[in-house]
C-alpha cells in the first residue's frame, strides 16, 4: 500500500474535478479542475421550456482528460516520490439521474450529423424537469398494479430519474427514440468509453443509479417488469430489453481496467483499475466517513441528504425519501437518499439575476451576518427548482412572505439560507420519524468550507452541531477511496473508510438564544409547506405575517447595537 495513489473524479453539474489520493491515509496531494465549455455554465437551455436542460457528453470526456492531466502534472510538481506508475485505480462519480441515449457501439446520439443540434439526443442532466407529468404517470400506475415498486422510493417516483426522463422523449421526438439502441446513466457511458467497451449491451450498470432512479431491485428480479413498463408505452419495452443484457453491480466491484487509448490519453503509466461509479452524493458519504446514525449533507447546487442502515434490520420504508437501495453507497448496507432540488442554485439565481444592489456573495454575507435570526421579517420556501424530498413534486416554486418597503437584499439573502435550512429540517424529522436516529451531521461539498454564515444557520435550525469532512474535494475522495478497494489495497469500505476519511477540526455548534426564534419560524415554514403541497391539509395561514412582524420587531430590539453574532 505504501506509495500507492488513487484517482477520484467528482462530475458536478457545472465542473469536473479531478483528485489524486494517497491510498494510505487519504490526504490529497494533487487535483485538477475542468470547467465545461459548452451552453451556460456547461449546460444548454430551450428558450421555451425552463424546465429543459442538457449538456453535451464531449465536454464530459474532455473534462475526464484534462482534470487528470491537470492533477498527475501538479502531483509531480508537489511531491518528488509521486509519479504516474504509481496510481493502481479510478473512481467516477457524477450527477444523476443524468442520462445519455447511444447507439449499440456506445456512441452519443448527439455526435450524428442530424442530431448535433437537437438537445434531446444529448445529456439530460439530473436537473431537467421536463418530465414532470411522465413522473406523476408513472406514480399512478405504480399506485395501481405495483406498490411495492413505489415502496424503495417514498412513494412518489420523480421527473428527475430514469424512466420519466425516457418516456418524456419518447412522446416528444421519435426520430431520437427510434434510433436510440438505449439510454444509459452518463457515469456508466464513462466507465464504458475508458475501459474501452464498444458493444452496449455488455455495459455495466451501477447499482446506485439503478437503484434510486431506475426501480431496480434485485428482490422482483431487476428493473421493472416489461409488462408494467411496456403498459405505460410500447417504448420502454424496447428500453427493457436492452436493460437486461447489462449487468448491475456495486462499488464493490471492478468496472475492469483502463484501455491502452485512455491510460495514454490520461497521462497514465501502466492500465489501472476502474470501479463500478456511483452518484457524486453517494461517493461523498463515502469520503465524508458514512457510517449508521451519521447523516452525511452535500451542499451545492442541490443537496443531499444521505443515511445507511444495516441489513440485520428490514428494509427502511420512509414516505418521500429518493431511494432506499441495498448497497449503493456502503456495500452491504441500505442506502437512503434524500435531498433538495435547489440551494446553491438559489443562492446563484439572487446573486447574479435579482438583487438590484449588485453585491457579491461575499458582501450580502457581511450585512446579513449582522441581523439576528427572524430580524428580517421574512420568511421563504426552497421550491425554486421543485421539491425532491418529501413533496417529490418539480412542480412547487418558490416563495417569499413578508416583504415591505424596506427589505433589502441582505435580508431576502439570509431568508433563502433560513429556507434551505428549513426545508432540511423536514427531511431530517421525517428520517427520525421512521426509525432512522440522526446521531452526527457532517457536512461536505462546495458551499459549507466557503460560507460561515450557512453553517452557523443550519446548526441553529437543526439544534445539532455541523462536523466539517476534512476534505475539500469530498465526493472525488470517496472515488479514490472505492478505487483502493476495487484496487485490493484494503479488504473492504469500512477499513478503507476509517483509514482515508476523517472530520476537519472546524465544528459549528447551535447558539442557544437563536433556537428558540429559529422553532417558531419553523413552525410557520411547516405551516406554509403543507399549506402549498400537502393535499387535504387545512391550514390557517391569517396570522403569519403579523407573527413574522412580531418576531421581527423583537430581534431587531435584541440587536439595537448592531453587534454581529459569533460564530464556530
Amino acid at each position: 500500500m505504501s506509495g500507492n495513489y488513487a484517482i477520484g473524479v467528482d462530475f458536478g453539474t457545472a465542473s469536473v474535478r479531478s483528485v489524486i489520493v494517497d491510498v494510505s491515509n487519504g490526504l490529497e496531494i494533487a487535483s485538477g479542475v475542468y470547467q465545461y465549455g459548452k451552453g451556460v455554465d456547461g449546460s444548454f437551455f430551450d428558450p421555451h421550456d425552463p424546465l429543459v436542460v442538457r449538456q453535451d457528453p464531449c465536454d464530459y470526456l474532455k473534462g475526464l482528460e484534462k482534470s487528470v492531466q491537470t492533477a498527475i502534472h501538479e502531483g509531480k510538481k508537489k511531491q518528488k516520490t509521486f509519479s504516474a506508475g504509481s496510481i493502481i485505480g479510478i473512481g467516477i462519480d457524477t450527477t444523476g439521474s443524468t442520462l445519455l441515449p447511444v447507439l449499440e457501439d456506445g456512441t452519443p446520439l448527439s455526435e450524428l450529423d442530424q442530431f448535433k443540434n437537437n438537445l434531446n439526443a444529448h445529456i439530460w442532466l439530473w436537473k431537467d424537469h421536463s418530465s414532470w407529468a411522465e413522473a406523476e404517470e408513472i406514480t399512478r400506475a405504480a399506485q395501481h398494479s405495483h406498490p411495492e415498486y413505489l415502496e424503495m422510493v417514498g412513494g412518489t417516483y420523480s421527473s428527475e430519474w430514469f424512466w420519466s426522463k425516457i418516456l418524456h422523449c419518447i412522446r416528444i421526438d421519435k426520430a431520437v427514440n427510434d434510433t436510440a439502441f438505449t439510454w444509459v446513466e452518463v457515469a456508466d457511458w464513462l466507465l464504458f468509453k475508458i475501459c474501452g467497451c464498444q458493444d452496449i449491451k455488455t455495459i455495466k450498470r451501477g447499482v446506485c443509479a439503478a437503484g434510486h432512479k431506475a426501480l431496480y431491485n434485485p428482490d422482483w428480479n431487476g428493473y421493472p417488469s416489461r409488462d408494467f413498463l411496456a403498459s405505460l408505452n410500447s417504448g420502454l419495452g424496447k428500453i427493457y430489453d436492452s436493460l437486461k443484457t447489462s449487468t448491475v453491480l456495486s462499488a464493490k466491484n471492478s468496472a475492469g481496467v483502463l484501455s491502452p487509448e485512455w491510460t495514454g490519453r490520461l497521462g497514465l503509466e501502466k492500465p489501472i483499475a476502474a470501479v463500478m461509479p456511483a452518484f457524486d452524493a453517494h461517493f461523498g458519504g463515502i469520503g465524508a466517513g458514512i457510517k449508521p446514525g451519521v447523516l452525511v449533507k452535500t451542499i451545492g447546487t442541490s443537496t443531499c441528504d444521505l443515511m445507511i442502515a444495516p441489513t440485520e434490520q428490514k428494509r427502511p420504508v420512509i414516505p418521500g425519501m429518493a431511494g432506499i437501495v441495498l448497497d449503493s453507497i456502503v456495500p452491504g448496507y441500505y442506502g437512503i437518499e434524500a435531498g433538495q432540488s435547489a440551494v446553491g442554485d438559489i443562492f446563484n439565481w439572487f446573486v447574479k439575476y435579482v438583487q438590484p444592489s449588485g453585491k457579491s456573495y461575499s458582501e450580502l454575507t457581511r450585512e446579513a451576518l449582522k441581523l439576528l435570526p427572524g430580524e428580517s421579517g421574512l420568511l421563504a420556501l426552497d421550491w425554486h427548482n421543485g421539491n425532491r424530498t418529501i413533496l417529490v413534486d418539480q412542480q412547487l416554486t418558490g416563495l417569499i412572505l413578508g416583504l415591505n418597503l424596506q427589505s433589502s437584499p441582505a435580508e431576502i439573502y439570509r431568508a433563502f439560507i433560513e429556507a434551505t435550512a428549513f426545508g432540511a429540517r423536514v427531511i431530517h424529522e421525517q428520517m427520525e420519524k421512521y426509525d432512522l436516529p440522526i446521531h452526527e451531521i457532517v457536512v461536505c461539498g462546495g458551499i459549507p468550507r466557503k460560507d460561515k454564515l450557512l453553517m452557523q444557520i443550519y446548526a441553529d435550525v437543526f439544534g445539532k452541531p455541523l462536523y466539517l469532512s476534512r476534505n475539500s474535494e469530498t465526493c472525488a475522495l470517496g472515488g479514490a477511496v472505492a478505487a483502493a478497494v476495487a484496487a485490493g489495497s484494503y479488504p473492504d469500505f469500512e477499513t478503507a473508510i476509517e483509514k482515508m476519511t476523517s472530520k476537519s477540526d472546524i465544528v459549528f455548534h447551535p447558539v442557544a438564544e437563536h433556537q428558540h426564534t429559529y422553532n417558531e419560524l419553523f413552525t410557520l415554514y411547516r405551516g406554509l409547506h403543507d399549506a402549498f403541497c400537502a393535499r387535504g391539509t387545512v391550514q390557517d395561514l391569517s396570522k403569519v405575517m403579523k407573527k413574522l412582524l412580531e418576531i421581527k420587531r423583537r430581534a431587531a430590539e435584541s440587536n439595537k447595537t448592531g453587534r454581529q453574532q459569533n460564530f464556530g
